[in-house]
C-alpha cells in the first residue's frame, strides 16, 4: 500500500464527515447565530474573552493536538497500519468529533461552564464533585507526560554528552514564542487592525523566532528544562488568556498547520511505501514469549488524541467555549479541529509505515521517527533535511507546550470548582484552597513528581484515563441533550464502547503495576498505582450517577 493512497482516502473521509455529519449535528441540535455567547454575557477579561474564529480555532487545535496524534499512532503501529487507520478515521468522526462538538455546545448553552458544571446541573452535585476530582487527577497526568516530552525535546545533549544543535534551536525558538506571544497579545488587545494585518504580524513574529532560534541555539540538559517548563506553566496558568494563551496558540496554529502542509506535500511528491504490515496480531509477545499487550484495549487507549480524547472535552468546555464570538463558530472550532487532528494522526501513521523495517518499528522516540520521515520526504524537493528536521521537531514541541498551557489551566479550574458552592458563602478554608495560586501550585507539584517517571511509563495510564474521561463527557452531554429535548442517541454507542475499553485498560494497568512490585518498588510507580485505583473508582461512580439520569423515566425526572 502506498502512503499517498492512505492520505487521499483520509482527506475524502474527513472532508465528507465535516460537510455531511457535522452539519447534520449542528442542524439537529440547533445553532442560534443571533444569540449572545458566554464570551460576552460572562466577560471577565481573564477567561471569558471574545476572540475571532480563527484565533479560537488556533487555540483549540493547538491545545487538543499536543503530542498525542503523533505519539499514539506510532506506538500503536505494532498492530499493523490497518487497525490504526480504521480507528483513527472511524473514531475521529463518530467518537472524537461528536464528543468535542457536544461538549462545546453544552458549555456554550450553559454560560461557558465546564463539563463539571454540566454534570452538576443535569446529573447532580455528587456527580459533579466526583468528576472534578477525576478531571484534576487526569490533568496532573497530562502535565506530567507532556512536560517530560517537552523537556526531552529541548535537551541540548545526547547520551554521550555531545551537543544536539536541532534541540538547542528548538529550545531557543520556543522561548521566543513565549516572549513574542505576550507582545502579540498586547498588540491584538489594544489595536483594531483587521484580520489580515493581525495574521501578517503573527507570521512575521513566527518567522523571526525561527530565524533567531536556528542561528542561536541554547544548550541545557533535560533536568533544567523540566524545571523551566514547570515554572513556565505556573505563570501561564494564572495569566489572563488574552496575554498569553490566545496569542501563543494563534502563533502556534500557523506553525502547526505549516508543518502539516509540508508533510502533505512531502508525501504527495515522495509517495512513500508502507513497509509496515497491514496487520500483525491480536496479541503482541516479547522475545521471551510473554504477552506484552492485546489489540483490545491497547490500540484504543494508545491512539488517544487522534481518534477520541477526553481532554478535548475539557478544552472545548473549559477554555474555547469562553472565547467563541458566535454559535456558528462552534462547528468549525470543535468538529473541524478534531478532524484536522485525525488527519495529523494519519500523517504520523504514514511516517512510521515508511520508516518501519523487516525487524519492526524503527528505533527512536515517536517525535524523532515522525521528524526524520518528513525530513526525508521534503529532501526530494530540495529542502535540507537538517532544516526540515529542526522545523518539524519545533512544531512537535509547540504542540506539547501549548497543550500544557491549556490542561494546567483546566486542572486549576477543576480544583477550584471542587471546593466552591455557588449557593454558599465560602469559608476562610475554602477561600484559601480555591485560590488560583494555591490550586496551581498543588497541581504542579504533584505533576512534577510524576514527570520524573518519564512519559513512556505514564502514557498507558494517561491514555486509559483520557479515554475514560471521554466516556464520562459523552454521558454528561447525552444527559444534557435528553433533558433539553435534543436528540443524543448518536452519543450512546461511543459512550458504551469507551466505557468497556477504558475500564478494561485501567484494570490491566493496575495488575501490571502490582506485578512489578515483586521486582522493585519504584516511588513513581506507587504514585501511578494510586492514580490508577482512584481513577477507576471515580470513573465507575461518575458513570453510574450519569447513566441513572440518562435512563430514568420522564416521570421520575418530573
Amino acid at each position: 500500500m502506498n502512503g499517498l493512497m492512505i492520505i487521499v482516502l483520509a482527506v475524502v473521509v474527513l472532508v465528507a464527515a465535516y460537510l455531511i455529519y457535522g452539519r447534520y449535528l449542528a442542524k439537529k441540535w440547533g445553532i442560534d447565530p443571533n444569540a449572545k455567547t458566554p464570551a460576552y454575557t460572562e466577560a471577565d477579561g481573564v477567561d471569558y474573552v471574545p476572540a475571532d474564529t480563527n484565533v479560537v480555532f488556533g487555540h483549540q487545535f493547538a491545545s487538543i493536538a499536543g503530542a498525542g496524534p503523533i505519539n499514539g499512532p506510532i506506538q500503536a503501529a505494532i498492530f499493523g497500519w490497518l487497525p490504526v487507520l480504521l480507528w483513527v478515521l472511524l473514531g475521529g468522526v463518530f467518537f472524537g468529533a461528536v464528543q468535542d462538538f457536544s461538549a462545546m455546545y453544552a458549555s456554550v448553552k450553559n454560560k461557558g461552564k465546564s463539563i463539571g458544571y454540566i454534570i452538576e446541573q443535569y446529573i447532580g452535585e455528587t456527580g459533579k464533585r466526583l468528576f472534578l476530582i477525576f478531571t484534576w487527577l487526569f490533568s496532573i497526568l497530562v502535565v506530567a507526560a507532556f512536560a517530560d516530552i517537552v523537556a526531552t525535546t529541548f535537551n541540548g545533549f545526547d547520551a554521550e554528552g555531545a551537543k544536539v544543535v536541532a534541540d538547542g534551536a528548538v529550545a531557543t525558538t520556543s522561548i521566543l514564542f513565549i516572549v513574542f506571544a505576550v507582545a502579540l497579545g498586547f498588540f491584538l488587545k489594544y489595536t483594531k487592525f483587521n484580520t489580515w494585518v493581525n495574521t501578517g504580524v503573527a507570521i512575521a513574529l513566527l518567522v523571526l523566532s525561527i530565524v533567531i532560534g536556528v542561528n542561536a541555539p541554547i544548550y541545557f540538559d533535560r533536568q533544567f528544562w523540566l524545571i523551566f517548563v514547570f515554572a513556565y506553566i505556573l505563570v501561564a496558568c494564572v495569566t489572563p488568556v488574552w496575554a498569553l494563551l490566545q496569542p501563543r496558540d494563534y502563533l502556534n496554529s500557523y506553525l502547526l498547520i505549516a508543518m502539516m502542509v509540508m508533510a502533505f506535500i512531502g508525501i504527495i511528491i515522495y509517495q512513500p511505501a508502507m513497509n509496515l504490515p497491514v496487520f500483525t496480531a491480536f496479541k503482541i509477545v516479547n522475545a521471551n514469549t510473554n504477552t506484552v499487550s492485546y489489540l483490545f484495549p491497547t490500540l484504543f487507549v494508545t491512539i488517544a488524541c487522534g481518534a477520541v480524547s477526553g481532554f478535548h472535552s475539557l478544552v472545548s468546555s473549559g477554555t474555547s467555549s469562553k472565547q467563541i464570538k458566535s454559535e456558528k463558530a462552534m462547528l468549525p472550532v470543535s468538529f473541524g479541529a478534531m478532524l484536522l487532528e485525525s488527519f495529523l494522526a494519519v500523517i504520523a501513521l504514514v511516517c512510521v509505515g515508511f520508516a518501519a523495517t523487516a525487524d519492526g518499528l524503527p528505533a527512536g522516540t515517536p517525535a524523532q521517527i515522525f521528524a526524520s520521515a518528513i525530513a526525508t520526504f521534503l529532501g526530494k524537493v530540495g529542502i535540507a533535511e537538517s532544516i526540515s528536521y529542526t522545523l518539524i521537531t519545533l512544531a512537535i514541541s509547540a504542540f506539547a507546550l501549548t497543550s500544557l498551557d491549556s490542561v494546567a489551566r483546566v486542572g486549576r479550574i477543576a480544583f477550584q470548582e471542587f471546593w466552591v458552592e455557588d449557593d454558599k458563602e465560602p469559608t476562610a478554608f475554602v477561600k484559601f484552597v480555591s485560590n488560583k495560586y494555591f490550586a496551581t501550585i498543588i497541581t504542579m507539584v504533584l505533576a512534577f513528581l510524576l514527570a520524573k517517571v518519564g512519559y513512556a511509563s505514564i502514557w498507558p495510564l494517561f491514555g486509559s484515563a483520557n479515554q475514560l474521561l471521554s466516556a464520562l463527557a459523552l454521558i454528561a452531554c447525552a444527559v444534557f441533550l435528553k433533558k433539553t429535548n435534543r436528540q443524543g442517541i448518536m452519543l450512546w454507542g461511543p459512550m458504551f464502547i469507551m466505557l468497556a475499553v477504558t475500564f478494561t485498560a485501567i484494570i490491566f494497568k493496575i495488575v501490571e503495576l502490582v506485578s512489578g512490585f515483586a521486582t522493585a518498588v519504584v516511588p513513581g510507580n506507587v504514585l501511578q498505582l494510586v492514580f490508577a485505583v482512584l481513577l477507576l473508582i471515580l470513573g465507575i461512580m461518575v458513570a453510574v450517577e450519569g447513566l441513572k439520569k440518562l435512563f430514568e423515566s420522564k416521570k421520575a425526572q418530573a
